[in-house]
């Protein structure tokens, strides 16, 4: 089915779907979009794969740096970066692997950045039950650089802060800290 969109789509561009170049892209296309849209069919469950564990461990647990891409819903094009998450555990930790498959998977869906970010947020709050998390993402859209504005320098930045890291500064101050280093 995406196939033939394609290829229509190449008609009505004005290009020949049949020329060499040309012949295999909408396959290639097809499959593509299965990759980078594999999100939809994620079970949650199974990317946490029971990696719970009960730790006393009362500090901030961060991982940041998390290369991510993900595809805008608005014009369908690229928008890549760092997510940034912590929490503060109350009694449960999760396995470190897991907060970056959790960014992947919300991240193969048409998106939006500020959705990404809470989706992240939400879904570590809802299973861990911690004190509190954070999530910021800074990234580049190729919606305002390639086309629009066409502005190439600009980083949209978004955050999701919910228990403790709404409430507590200190505590939000800490992670912006740790962050930025």
């Amino acid at each position: 089915m995406i196939e033939k969109e394609i290829k229509s789509i190449l008609y009505k561009i004005g290009e020949n779907p049949n020329r060499e170049g040309l012949i295999k892209t909408p396959q290639r296309v097809a499959k593509a979009y299965g990759e980078i849209m594999s999100g939809y069919n994620a079970d949650m469950d199974k990317i946490f794969n029971g990696a719970f564990f009960k730790v006393n461990y009362k500090e901030m647990v961060i991982v940041k740096d998390i290369d991510f891409y993900s595809v805008c819903e608005h014009h369908m094009l690229p928008f890549m970066g760092k997510v940034h998450v912590a929490y503060m555990p109350k009694g449960l930790i999760v396995g470190l692997s897991k907060i970056p498959r959790i960014v992947e998977v919300f991240s193969k869906r048409l998106q939006i950045q500020e959705r990404l970010t809470v989706q992240i947020a939400d879904l570590l709050y809802k299973k861990l039950k911690p004190k509190g998390v954070g999530v910021i993402i800074e990234a580049r859209h190729l919606c305002m650089t390639m086309r629009g504005v066409k502005n190439q320098t600009s980083t949209a930045v978004t955050s999701s802060m919910l228990g403790c890291f709404e409430k507590d500064p200190k505590i939000r101050s800490e992670f912006l800290s740790h962050i930025r280093k």
